[in-house]
């Protein structure tokens, strides 16, 4: 009989889901009164679901890889409220007692071992007939949410996605012991595990319109990006036009920029309309607001007062403005590859309380005139810094089209990317990319994946897979720190992040990444 426990080694936690469970138990081993077994609440296809709702998805927290992303790379700059908080990532300090890495590393972990609970529990009862159906959803999407987390563990934690035979992460499919002290697995295997639950949850899951649920777009979605890390282009482009097709929805578009009442753009009035958090009268603007799903694939549900973190308060205390403390603010390069007349991510990612410096180049203070407040996230009508988590959008699938494309068919690569360009452009046609090499193209990609999916947890490792390939590096500004500005080099060891010191003491046949 399996209690449910703490396990120390992964940083797992309890099943948290207050309709199933009333108490929390450590990992011991005296038998407790009133504790809960597995025998217990796995004994339905709804108490599965219920523990799929309230223990995994509410367990899945990507905004750490979202800020390590955003910090450690240049798509910030400390702002005017900051107080040094993860200025060490930013300069580079980076080594295995990080504390945003050991998040990344036990979060992941945690969603892994409630999902081998899950299934562990679903295999010790058959349902009745009228609940197969659901059972088998339930699995499905376990399986696939497994899939995501493990994704996640060997994007960051790899030094090399691409080579089947390099060290990947610790493969789990078993509810975790505390007495478990296993070796890190190769990619391959990793791998293995990872198709075998998206080819089962893609045989259960349809398309659907809630995007706050995995189906099938999510399924094909994470094979789109596992398969182009790993290098697989053929079924990374498959599975990319497999959402593209049958998603039901398109890019979200820049238009209408002005209705009849909202005035000229940039003017008062314009600005209340086009920034209200009830919502928007742009289509873009509002997929960020929350109000509409727009090309959201899959979003991570933060409602005012539910679980998770308030992914605003990365970047700004607590409003999304001048006056809202601001930790970070954009960084000045990525700034102005966006700041472009008829770009409506000049607006829909900025908020119009910024103080924009023409002289930022020559300022004696430009963390104090040069205020580029970050507005991607503004909040919700209830609470200004809660926003769903989009883990997958559209806009993603065409980029990874287009980059699949690029050893074969130049010209095919730049209208997918050509594709994105329109949708984001309010005024006349967006200019048609002319890719003359690889090279070219690559960088090109670069540039446009850095704008669009800005602070969404992928410039990090983008720069890692795409930067060599494409003659640049990392970008930042002069002006973004307070001290020297420096870039960390193409091929550093440090675009990988180091197995936490927590996961080598407990367990030391957990091999480190070079380098730390």
């Amino acid at each position: 009989m399996k209690r449910i426990i703490l396990s120390s080694i992964l940083g797992l936690s309890l099943l948290s889901t207050s309709s199933l469970l009333n108490s929390c138990q450590d990992a011991i081993d005296v038998e407790q009164p009133g504790i809960i077994t597995d025998e217990v609440v796995f004994t339905s296809a709804s108490n599965l679901n219920s523990y799929l709702i309230g223990a995994v998805y509410a367990s899945m927290e990507p905004s750490y890889e979202m800020y390590v992303s955003a910090v450690i790379s240049d798509e910030v700059k400390p702002g005017r409220g900051s107080g040094g908080q993860e200025f060490q990532l930013h300069r580079f300090f980076l080594d295995n007692t990080d504390s945003y890495t050991r998040s990344i590393w036990y979060q992941n972990y945690r969603v892994i071992n409630r999902v081998n609970r899950l299934l562990e529990g679903a295999g010790n009862f058959t349902p009745p007939a009228a609940d197969a159906a659901l059972y088998n959803r339930v699995i499905a999407q376990a399986r696939a949410i497994r899939a995501y987390s493990y994704l996640q563990l060997e994007t960051y934690f790899s030094t090399d996605m691409t080579n089947p035979s390099a060290l990947g992460v610790i493969l789990s499919t078993s509810v975790a012991e505390s007495t478990d002290k296993k070796p890190r697995s190769t990619n391959q295997q990793i791998y293995d595990l990872i198709n075998s639950d998206l080819d089962y949850a893609r045989s259960i899951l349809t398309y659907t319109t809630d995007r706050y649920y995995v189906d099938k777009g999510f399924v094909n979605a994470v094979s789109a990006r596992f398969n182009l890390y790993r290098g697989n282009t053929v079924l990374a482009k498959q599975y990319a036009q497999d959402v593209i097709t049958n998603c039901g929805y398109g890019l979200s578009l820049a238009t209408p920029i002005t209705t009849g009442s909202s005035g000229a753009i940039g003017t008062a009035t314009w600005n209340s309309a086009f920034y209200a958090t009830a919502s928007s009268f742009n289509p873009y603007r509002n997929m960020w607001t929350d109000n509409a799903r727009g090309e959201s694939i899959f979003s991570l549900n933060r409602l005012a007062n539910g679980v998770g973190v308030s992914v605003g308060t990365y970047y700004n205390t607590n409003a999304s403005n001048f006056s809202g403390v601001n930790m970070w603010n954009w960084g000045r390069n990525l700034f102005n590859l966006f700041n472009v007349d008829g770009d409506v991510r000049k607006f829909a990612y900025v908020d119009p309380t910024s103080v924009v410096d023409p002289n930022y180049m020559t300022s004696a203070d430009p963390r104090n005139t040069d205020v580029l407040v970050v507005d991607k996230y503004p909040g919700k009508t209830s609470t200004t810094t809660r926003n769903d988590l989009k883990l997958f959008r559209l806009s993603e699938m065409y980029f990874i089209l287009a980059e699949s494309s690029v050893p074969s068919d130049l010209t095919a690569a730049a209208g997918y990317v050509q594709s994105v360009r329109a949708a984001r452009n309010y005024s006349g046609t967006a200019t048609t990319p002319v890719y003359t090499s690889p090279q070219v193209a690559y960088a090109d990609i670069l540039k446009e994946r850095r704008i669009e999916l800005a602070l969404e947890g992928h410039r990090y490792i983008d720069l890692k897979r795409l930067a060599s390939k494409a003659g640049v590096t990392m970008d930042r500004n002069q002006t973004d720190d307070i001290v020297t500005v420096s870039n960390l080099a193409n091929g550093s060891h440090k675009y990988t992040l180091p197995i936490p010191l927590a996961e080598i003491t407990a367990n030391p046949n957990a091999q480190q990444n070079p380098g730390y």
